[in-house]
């Protein structure tokens, strides 16, 4: 598939040409085949596709969850298939959020205990990782429920909470994979809304695989993923129209 972007704002990612493999035994599982792709600062792109497709493969891909037989991804000038376990994870805290279909919350923890783990994995000082936390759950409208765990919160505020931990460390780019997948219509609306709402407040880079048509239709890009490539890329004329 080629593109043809006209988008000018500046480079965030490159794919280049990536393969994914799966041996077994003698058998060899090409899951993803000769993908590329380019993402733009503050861009918004859903990824639709039946399953099997590829997406979440490709998704882990680009998050440095898994990494690529062959191929490249380029964040700036960085190839990321080129960097060791030690700095790929660093890497990872620092520039990528993930959003999945199960929030992952830990069960023991506060909602603002939760979205502080990855500023103190990144060893940032408890006050600090106290602040951005608290900023951060209040710009998802759970300034309110700080202190609550996730069994004491809605589907919805837990999401909300899994959304606020993806982003307490600034990254660059949020990854979501059917974030809305275990949500009623009504909750799932509300978390399209606050993605599309932190999109415009920070200039947040978003990638969204999805099975949910309504919210494909919003997203200004919209790629179709088939047998491991990517066939078809959609373009609205404004590109911060959601």
């Amino acid at each position: 598939m080629s593109e043809a972007t006209g988008d000018t704002r500046p480079v965030l990612v490159r794919v280049n040409h990536v393969h994914k493999e799966f041996t077994h035994g003698a058998r060899v599982l090409r899951v993803l085949r000769d993908v590329n792709l380019t993402l733009h600062r503050g861009e918004m792109v859903g990824i639709i596709g039946a399953s099997g497709a590829g997406k979440s493969t490709f998704l882990h891909c680009l998050g440095t969850l898994d990494l690529p037989t062959r191929g490249e991804i380029l964040f700036g000038d960085t190839d990321i298939t080129k960097l060791s376990p030690p700095q790929l994870a660093s890497f990872r805290n620092k520039s990528i959020g993930f959003v999945f279909q199960f929030h992952h919350l830990l069960s023991e923890f506060t909602a603002l205990e939760n979205t502080m783990m990855p500023a103190l994995i990144a060893r940032t000082p408890t006050r600090t990782a106290r602040e951005q936390a608290e900023s951060i759950l209040t710009a998802v409208g759970l300034k309110d429920r700080l202190q609550h765990r996730p069994g004491e919160l809605s589907g919805g505020e837990q999401q909300r909470v899994a959304i606020a931990r993806a982003l307490v460390m600034r990254p660059q780019l949020l990854l979501a994979d059917e974030p809305t997948g275990n949500l009623d219509t009504r909750t799932s609306d509300e978390v399209h809304e606050l993605l599309f709402r932190l999109n415009r407040e920070h200039d947040l880079t978003l990638l969204v695989v999805t099975h949910n048509m309504e919210l494909a239709r919003r997203m200004p890009r919209r790629i179709r993923m088939e047998d491991g490539q990517l066939v078809d890329d959609l373009r609205e004329l404004d590109p911060k129209a959601p």
